[in-house]
């Protein structure tokens, strides 16, 4: 009898979840001839583009395979120093013991000329000093929008809210003086004009017009029209922007990938993007079609996203490592790797060494590490 029972309850269960399924395709598949009609052109349209986007992906991922990877990433001093190590140990650990094959230097504005007319490269020129010594490649950041908070760097001295016409002059000679100063350096490789130029919902940024940048490009072209110039977007905001379109037309583009971040919004818990690699293969792919440039990860997350209310110099390591671990970081790079793109700039290599030296984590140093090396041998 109990059996029985047993049965007919599991009976009413499976009935009980047909229902909710037929309820439930009722929504997406109307009743009547014209909405079945009109949902069967949606779906066919839905599943065509996914397959169009998919063979794209595939054609860009084999055609680039005998490419080797080049894995490098970004150095702010700055950085180094609010997390609490040596700008130059810093540095000097990440090309020497790292063996990095590439590396984005910045030349922040309102560091180098923080008094109109009067420069000072110093610090610049022992991270050029360093990595030539070591043969390693840099991409130079220039411009007024560059890596790391507040995004835009200008100097106290102009206020960029007012029209361009007032302060575009002064950016342009501090721009000449930068490429003037570095454009014969043997490890010099690329430019990386204008972070995320027009990425306006992040960073303390005033002035977002088009024309400025396609004024800038001519400029480096001008100035040095054998280095190649990078053009960087954003991250995800890519799915609604699409692939680039307009002026300027650079040497390569660059996009930035983030997969785990915290939602301080609406859930208040860690996020992560369900993209699968070969959507960034799209872009790469859609891009080289339309525009016959390549496509490469200017900033791979590779550090920490720490909740409001912390620091990341300061954390729990516990809670640091819900968004990025050793593991995490190998994974991070694995997914990387599986777009195609075949330049990976990753993001939080002075934190790696900061976790290493001063709070006794050197998984992170040491995962990295371990990957480069393994990318090297294994080319693709």
């Amino acid at each position: 009898m109990a059996a029985k029972r047993r049965k007919n309850s599991k009976k009413t269960g499976y009935n009980e979840w047909a229902r909710r399924a037929r309820s439930f395709l009722s929504v997406l598949v109307p009743k009547s001839k014209l909405g079945r009609i009109v949902a069967g052109l949606v779906y066919g349209g839905m599943t065509a583009m996914f397959v169009g986007m998919y063979i794209i992906a595939r054609w860009y991922i084999v055609t680039n395979q005998d490419i080797p990877l080049q894995v490098g990433t970004t150095f702010v001093p700055n950085y180094a120093r609010y997390l609490g190590v040596d700008p130059k140990e810093t540095f000097n650990a990440i090309i020497n013991d790292l063996n990095i094959d590439r590396v984005r230097l910045v030349s922040y504005w309102r560091d180098i000329e923080p008094v109109e007319g009067t420069y000072n490269f110093d610090e610049l020129d022992w991270q050029f000093e360093m990595a030539e010594k070591h043969g390693t490649k840099i991409s130079l950041a220039i411009g007024m929008r560059q890596p790391r908070w507040p995004e835009c760097h200008e100097p106290d001295w102009i206020d960029a809210s007012q029209p361009r016409a007032e302060w575009q002059p002064a950016l342009e000679k501090f721009i000449t003086a930068v490429i003037e100063r570095y454009k014969d350096s043997p490890s010099l490789d690329s430019y990386q004009l204008e972070n995320e130029y027009f990425l306006s919902v992040f960073g303390e940024c005033k002035n977002f017009e088009r024309q400025r940048l396609v004024e800038e490009y001519d400029l480096v072209k001008r100035l040095d029209p054998d280095t190649k110039v990078i053009i960087t977007r954003s991250n995800n905001w890519t799915i609604a922007s699409g692939f680039p379109t307009g002026d300027p037309r650079p040497d390569e583009f660059g996009v930035s990938v983030y997969k785990r971040v915290w939602d301080a919004t609406i859930t208040r818990r860690y996020y992560e993007y369900p993209i699968p690699p070969w959507f960034y293969s799209t872009l790469a792919g859609g891009g080289k079609i339309l525009t016959d440039r390549d496509l490469m990860i200017h900033e791979l997350q590779a550090e920490a996203w720490t909740p409001n209310g912390y620091e990341i110099k300061d954390a729990p390591v516990d809670e640091l490592y819900k968004s990025m671990n050793p593991d995490r970081l190998k994974d991070r790079i694995k997914y990387a790797a599986d777009t195609g793109m075949r330049t990976i700039d990753t993001w939080g290599a002075e934190w790696w060494y900061q976790m290493k030296v001063n709070r006794g984590e050197p998984g992170l140093w040491q995962t990295a590490k371990d990957e480069i090396a393994y990318w090297k041998a294994h080319k693709n």
